[in-house]
């Protein structure tokens, strides 16, 4: 290479350019083949579109600067009105706006194809590559519609507004606008995960099924959106009560605002795009879903469908995170040649794919559970809902966990470029810690693996038939799949192993999935380092194989 001279200094080389251009669905050779097999090409080509918009520099704009124009909070009006308004900057709305209309939000759910919510998870994974913040209220309003259906009426009040593609913004009787969106506040400041320990009180009212509301929530996202599930303790003068699922509007039947006070806004790790907040309630009006005393039986259908957002949003930050450093590597020369053809670099490079094709898998398989609901034969049904019972707590807690690891892996991929805002790796490493907190954290979901295990039999019976579907075709997988079915012996050690065990039985189903549908390199890589015993985390540990392939098959192009 020939030394610039001074008159050169201001010639920028060897700088990758910005990855934009590229579609991020089609490049995705992960994600289109998961959905193929799990959908078909049809909706691959349907998501093509969506792909296309989400790699152009427009929506990587809208994504910084909406994070950049922090959203604001504004109590009163200038007169003296409470008014309780969060606003946000054009951005947000340009990607929400988006989101919406390409059936990110509750589409799925009044929709008549088959892979539905196949292609919703899809099409969610791709366009958080935009911004990861707008994805909550988006995914609260997916995940509203299956807890709404505990009561047929206001299932069918609300569910064609939140299926709505139109994004309607704006505080307004939600039977006057085109759209609606959703939120959820469950977790209250001296309670966290234990929702038993709720303080807030729901009062009856004259009116059958209609309560007031006295309290507060700890974390309440969006507090913008249209309508909330709420869990307060409801009376139990009659002998029922307890905690109990509520839905709040936001604006009440004869057109006025509901006293849902918004105390502030948290300042919270991660994205600053969306408005996380804290509430409280004095005498606001709730209307009762589902039985007294049965909250949280009621609002787990949205709790499962946040949680699998949960796995889509990590999975999201994984490819963005593999896009921005094997792009890096790809364009980045240093000591002679490209980062790329580097021996480590690229053993590390064919790490982060393995996981992230790992997660992919697992996420697709998962959203195919839930379209499998709806299958007419009871034996598939059976099966797909025992093991979205069991899977989504094991992809929450493994995918959700490393996902943090791989961002701060292929941040430092590029080296100081990745320290820098402008590279979007901060903002990424920031987020990655996000969704292993949320709907659950770490220790919540492997007790809840633990739990269905012991009350659900038939949910080990689908982990088994299904990691089984791949027995015999790799050794390691097999050894793997035994040890780990040789853990839940030891009754004595169950809780205080229960991490251990939901990593493996996780590690076990994605194994089963590469053995039987990845390229055989990306099987291979995974088998040998995930399902060994020394496997101790760290990227970049590959043991031989055709790395170069797995870089090659991770890498977009424009």
């Amino acid at each position: 290479m020939t030394p610039h001279t001074p008159d050169d200094i201001r010639v920028v080389t060897n700088q990758s350019p910005p990855l934009v251009g590229h579609n991020v669905v089609t490049s995705d050779m992960a994600l289109v083949e998961a959905v193929e097999r799990h959908g078909s090409a049809e909706v691959v080509a349907d998501l093509t579109a969506l792909g296309a918009e989400a790699g152009t520099a427009e929506a990587r704009e809208h994504g910084v600067l909406a994070n950049e124009n922090h959203p604001q909070l504004t109590p009163y009006d200038r007169y003296g009105n409470r008014i309780d308004e969060v606003r946000f900057h054009p951005s947000w709305h340009w990607l929400m706006e988006r989101a919406v209309g390409h059936g990110l939000a509750a589409a799925p759910w009044e929709s008549d194809s088959p892979h539905a919510h196949v292609r919703r998870a899809a099409g969610f994974m791709a366009w958080s590559h935009t911004e990861p913040g707008h994805g909550c209220p988006i995914s609260m309003t997916y995940a509203a519609v299956p807890a709404l259906r505990a009561d047929d009426a206001m299932a069918k009040e609300w569910t064609p507004l939140l299926a709505s593609t139109t994004y309607d913004p704006g505080v307004r009787l939600a039977s006057t606008k085109r759209g609606v969106l959703a939120g959820m506040g469950m977790t209250e400041k001296q309670g966290g995960s234990d929702v038993r320990a709720n303080v807030t009180q729901a009062r009856p009212t004259s009116t059958d099924g209609e309560y007031t509301l006295h309290g507060h929530k700890w974390f309440t996202s969006a507090p913008m959106n249209d309508v909330f599930l709420v869990l307060a303790q409801a009376p139990s003068d009659s002998g029922e009560g307890g905690v109990t699922c509520f839905v709040v509007p936001r604006v009440l039947a004869d057109g006025t605002r509901n006293q849902l006070d918004v105390v502030r806004l948290k300042d919270k790790l991660g994205n600053r795009s969306n408005a996380s907040s804290e509430l409280e309630f004095n005498g606001t009006v709730a209307h009762r879903l589902g039985d007294e005393g049965r909250g949280v039986r009621t609002i787990i259908e949205m709790v499962a469908a946040t949680r699998l957002d949960c796995v889509l949003g990590s999975t999201s930050l994984m490819r963005r995170a593999l896009n921005e450093a094997t792009w890096h590597a790809a364009h980045r020369s240093a000591f002679g040649s490209l980062l790329i053809d580097k021996p480590l670099m690229q053993n590390v490079l064919a790490d982060l794919a393995v996981e992230t094709e790992a997660a992919t898998a697992v996420a697709v398989r998962l959203a195919a559970a839930v379209d499998g609901l709806d299958k007419l034969d009871h034996r598939e049904r059976a099966h797909e809902a025992a093991l979205r019972r069991i899977a989504l707590p094991l992809a929450k807690f493994w995918v959700c966990k490393r996902t943090p690891f791989m961002v701060a892996e292929a941040l430092e991929c590029l080296g100081g470029n990745g320290y820098v805002e402008e590279s979007v790796m901060p903002l990424l490493y920031r987020e990655a810690p996000l969704n292993s907190v949320w709907e659950g954290s770490g220790n919540v979901n492997a007790l809840d693996v633990l739990r269905a295990l012991s009350r659900e039999p038939e949910v080990l019976e689908a982990w088994i038939t299904e990691v089984g579907l791949a027995r015999g075709a790799d050794p390691r997988l097999d050894r793997a799949v035994d040890e780990t079915l040789a853990l839940l012996g030891d009754a004595a050690t169950l809780e205080s192993s229960a991490r251990r065990l939901a990593g493996r039985m996780a590690a076990c189903l994605q194994g089963s999935l590469l053995v039987r549908f990845a390229p055989p390199e990306v099987a291979d890589a995974f088998c040998a380092s995930r399902l060994g015993t020394s496997y101790d985390g760290t990227f970049g540990t590959l043991d031989g194989g055709d790395l170069k392939a797995i870089v090659e098959r991770a890498t977009p192009t424009l």
